[in-house]
């Protein structure tokens, strides 16, 4: 069976547990978009219906249906604060996870609970895995709208399965011999400086982190630090054994950011000293034609919906990747992450 008619059979699937629900009766789902199997939407088929108890209670349909479609947008489930979420995730997901060694900025809004990256409106976020450049990621990711904007904010998401199904095979043989390799630098001027990464002010924290993760450490002058460390590109879930395009090569390239920001960074900064950019897990350039490639496949798996007040989004991390769209207006959008999970845990799609 190819990838297309293995994704037409899920949808099937799908399409039945709005009608064959049996003890879940108190929920209705089915795919948000008709011919995609990310998200599925879950929503109440009853009224008041407490979504705290209703997720301890079907913790297996939750990772069941979250392994099959990567996504979940629970819809219209009366969730409204900070606090209520947290307890939502911890209901569905057990123990929360701190937001440690950061990329992006994050206010703090109640435990573990976080805003979404704070980066201005106008800009874009390209799609991506959450952590994915550590050793150790969270598995499971949520999302609560708190506050839709005015316009745009979208978060868009996309199968990771799929957008490695697309791959040229030349492309994912030669990512899954060489990985792939990060290079961050703190202190320039630019992005987090890293006693906000690292949540310290002591460098011997850092460097033993950095010892346990993989990473090479390098103090610059004026108290700059550049980290260089070399992932996996590809992984296989540990779940449903499928392989997935897990990683930031894409992401943290220079190539990436927006056109302004791209051109702001290069103007005022060696190359060698931007706040993040990625190579081959030898360190040799990673080629234009390859990085659009990718940044292509990532948008034909890219589905995007608006945001309603109180909708929940739990992604399973590995196999769905998540952006943000500019936006008008205030808009907040809250963050938690669940299940630590890591290279040790998952194998390599060579194992």
């Amino acid at each position: 069976m190819d990838h297309e008619q293995l994704s037409r059979e899920k949808l099937r699937t799908a399409r039945r547990k709005a009608v064959n629900l049996g003890g879940l009766s108190l929920i209705k789902a089915e795919p948000l978009f008709p011919e995609r199997a990310l998200p599925l939407v879950v929503e109440p088929a009853v009224s008041g219906l407490d979504p705290v108890a209703w997720a301890v209670r079907n913790r297996e349909f939750i990772e069941t249906s979250l392994r099959e479609h990567g996504g979940i947008l629970f819809r219209r489930f009366n969730i409204k604060t900070a606090e209520h979420f947290a307890q939502f995730m911890e209901a569905a997901a057990g123990e929360l996870l701190a937001y440690n060694e950061r990329s992006s900025p994050r206010t703090q809004v109640a435990d573990h609970v976080y805003t979404s990256t704070d980066y201005p409106a106008a800009h874009s976020i390209f799609v991506h895995n959450e952590n994915s450049y550590q050793r150790t990621w969270p598995m499971k990711i949520f999302f609560f709208c708190e506050t839709p904007a005015e316009r745009g904010g979208e978060t868009p998401i996309a199968d990771c399965r799929r957008v490695y199904a697309r791959l040229a095979p030349r492309i994912r043989e030669r990512f899954i011999a060489k990985n792939w390799m990060y290079v961050r630098n703190f202190g320039d001027g630019f992005g987090l400086p890293w006693r906000t990464v690292f949540q310290t002010d002591d460098r011997g924290v850092v460097e033993d982190h950095c010892r346990k993760n993989g990473i090479e450490a390098k103090w610059k002058d004026d108290d700059r630090l550049r980290l260089r460390a070399v992932r996996r590109a590809v992984h296989k879930h540990a779940h449903t054994g499928e392989e997935v395009w897990f990683n930031h090569a894409t992401f943290f390239h220079i190539s990436t950011m927006e056109p302004s920001v791209r051109e702001a960074l290069l103007a005022e900064i060696a190359e060698d000293d931007l706040p993040t950019n990625s190579f081959y897990g030898d360190g040799s350039p990673i080629e234009p034609e390859v990085l659009e490639h990718l940044r292509q496949r990532y948008r034909e798996e890219t589905v995007i919906f608006p945001w309603q007040r109180g909708d929940t989004l739990l992604l399973d991390n590995m196999l769905a990747a998540h952006g943000r769209a500019p936006f008008i207006g205030t808009r907040k959008i809250l963050v938690g992450m669940a299940q630590p999970f890591g290279e040790k845990d998952s194998t390599s799609p060579t194992n």
